[in-house]
């Protein structure tokens, strides 16, 4: 092994040379305070499975790494870590053979495997694929910030050889833990500071937590255009990807005309459409399609875009005002209850909205195999129940298991015809998922 590799590969796992010291270096690596995410306690049973690959893939500094971390240091493995930035250790994650012979070295016997941003690894997929077949005695671990390029390098090498999580920024639901456990006072309280911010700056970790978070928003977004955008996918018209973006933040919730949009941004159809598909392998924003359910009224055609974090979205628009003291709060809180969705939503499940072409809405309808929920989001304050005629139109045509109406005020249970209908404050939008 290359001297300055060896040195690199001691340097970040100093346990190699001080067994005793692995708990404390597998925690230090832990921030204070940490905050657990769903998925450890969702897909606990896999982590420790060594005959697969455990991808955590989501959008830049989503804390999947703090999440690999936790894992590692909950199961106490003696873990090499591979930083995949750094070009010399690049070098040696090019054939699978040479590099657990590299790892007999070093280590002389199987240890777990931590490839942190391994999208930069050349043929990621086939590199990860070697080390499932030739070595099944202990987890392997890897984590990717640009899906878009991990996808593309490992879907086909990959598949029946990996486990993919998405790890999305924090939801309310993570970051409000604590409340739940606190007297109903102080509890509500903390929940209605906690879902303000949340909608406000959205829920990337270390904006979270951070006493100025528009100056780290502003660096996330910047570095989308600058590194993502311009570097990593070598787009040519970063101005057209920053007016798109811009358009997009002003337009969440309606639907996309891409003609319109290439018109504005100054590029043609193709371009833009190319556009759209990075933001969404980079998990920014996702279009989502109308729902069919095979009435003749229904208006198929353009997709609606919202972004999956709040946060981000708000800083493209420039305003961090207050949910009640913003022009756009119908739109904001529209576009929030879809990120929280798009976090907690089953796996097979999908997110549409409905229009008939009489001009009947529903913003959301989730379904997940023949079930189906419909969501409807309400920024004014209601004093009373109040079920739209559009509501009332898809309740009779589709009956739905449930329809949840979020709104800041009311908390009140109803049913009309057989469909249960909950009026519900945001922080219990998670009760949706158990109708499906």
């Amino acid at each position: 092994m290359d001297r300055d590799i060896q040195t690199i590969l001691l340097r970040d796992n100093p346990w190699i040379e001080a067994t005793s010291q692995l708990s404390t270096w597998l925690r230090e690596h832990l921030p204070s305070p940490y905050i657990p995410r769903h998925t450890e306690v969702e897909n606990s049973p896999i982590w420790s499975n060594a005959s697969k690959a455990h991808l955590v893939i989501g959008p830049r500094q989503s804390g999947k790494t703090t999440l690999i971390w936790s894992l590692l240091a909950s199961l106490q493995l003696p873990t090499v870590f591979i930083d995949c930035e750094i070009p010399l250790l690049r070098s040696i994650c090019q054939a699978a053979p040479l590099f657990l012979d590299a790892m007999d070295q070093l280590v002389g016997h199987s240890v777990a495997l931590f490839f942190d941003e391994a999208q930069h690894l050349e043929e990621a997929g086939i590199f990860v694929k070697g080390l499932v077949d030739r070595r099944p005695a202990a987890p392997i671990f890897v984590s990717g910030s640009a899906a878009f390029h991990m996808e593309a390098k490992t879907r086909e090498s990959l598949a029946g050889r990996a486990m993919r999580t998405t790890l999305y920024p924090f939801s309310l639901g993570e970051v409000s833990a604590e409340a739940s456990t606190k007297p109903p006072l102080l509890r509500d309280r903390e929940l209605s500071k906690n879902i303000e911010r949340h909608i406000i700056y959205g829920g990337y970790p270390e904006v979270w937590l951070m006493q100025n978070p528009k100056l780290l928003l502003t660096e996330l977004v910047e570095a989308l255009v600058s590194r993502d955008a311009s570097d990593f996918f070598k787009i040519a018209r970063p101005d057209a990807f920053r007016k798109l973006l811009r358009l997009a933040a002003l337009q969440v919730g309606n639907l996309v005309n891409i003609s319109e949009w290439a018109s504005i941004c100054a590029v043609n159809r193709d371009t833009l459409r190319s556009y759209i598909e990075i933001l969404e392998s980079t998990h920014v924003v996702q279009l989502i399609s109308p729902f069919v359910g095979g009435k003749r009224a229904e208006l198929k055609g353009h997709p609606k875009l919202y972004f999956i974090d709040s946060g981000i979205r708000n800083q493209l628009v420039g305003d961090f005002n207050l949910l009640d003291e913003r022009a756009d709060k119908g739109q904001l809180l529209e576009g929030w209850v879809f990120g929280e969705l798009r976090k907690a939503i089953p796996t097979g499940a999908t997110i549409h909205f409905w229009r008939s072409t009489s001009g009947a809405e529903v913003d959301f309808v989730v379904q997940h195999g023949k079930n189906i929920a419909a969501i409807e989001v309400k920024a004014t304050p209601l004093q009373r129940p109040k079920i739209t005629r559009s509501a009332r139109s898809f309740l009779t045509s589709y009956r739905p298991r449930c329809l949840y109406v979020i709104n800041t005020t009311l908390d009140k249970d109803e049913v009309i015809g057989s469909t249960p209908v909950h009026f519900r404050r945001p922080h219990e939008l998670g009760g949706v998922f158990s109708y499906l």
